[in-house]
């Protein structure tokens, strides 16, 4: 009984603890100033662990029809590479003034899994965004097609020059739609 005591005062004592940290405003939350890494490990196992469960049941449609690329390119050259950058290009405004740093989706870098895996968790993200990140949700602005067409061009970006890059993201002049 004596124990139970013991570890319910020592639960009331850390939990009166961190309120009291909360409310002192004594962790930094400018995005200039990193997280210590141990908010940094819990945040981005958060993420990741959550992500992954919320899209392990999404069904991949094929993503090599070159109108998808296209249609996908358009989008991402007009809403991700301020943030995410394109071929050639190292750093950006947005890029350099957010934190966490967004991935540099033009450089090739180790997936999360594989293929099918890796477009599912690029699905999720461009539909439902990242709480606290700077990455919006596009779900509710954009249909499931026009989301796997930039997933589709997620796959091919690390391959493309900036010329063929220039290429494949130019939208018609005509309208605002993508090629079509």
């Amino acid at each position: 009984m004596r124990v139970v005591k013991y570890f319910i005062v020592i639960a009331v004592a850390l939990l009166a603890a961190a309120i009291i940290y909360i409310y002192a405003g004594i962790y930094p939350m400018g995005a200039d100033v990193p997280h210590n890494k141990l908010s940094y490990w819990l945040l981005e196992t958060v993420r990741e662990q959550s992500v992954a469960s919320a899209s392990k049941d999404i069904r991949v449609p094929a993503l090599d029809d070159p109108e998808l690329l296209l249609a996908g390119g358009a989008d991402y050259n007009d809403m991700c590479t301020a943030c995410h950058l394109k071929p050639g290009q190292e750093q950006s405004d947005m890029s350099i003034g957010l934190y966490p740093k967004p991935p540099n989706l033009s450089l090739k870098t180790k997936g999360h899994g594989d293929a099918v895996q890796n477009s599912r968790r690029q699905f999720w993200i461009i539909k439902h965004g990242i709480k606290a990140s700077g990455m919006p949700a596009w779900g509710p602005t954009h249909d499931d097609e026009r989301i796997w067409a930039m997933v589709a061009f997620l796959q091919k970006l690390p391959e493309l020059t900036p010329l063929q890059y220039q290429i494949v993201t130019a939208r018609n002049s005509s309208s605002t739609q993508p090629h079509h």
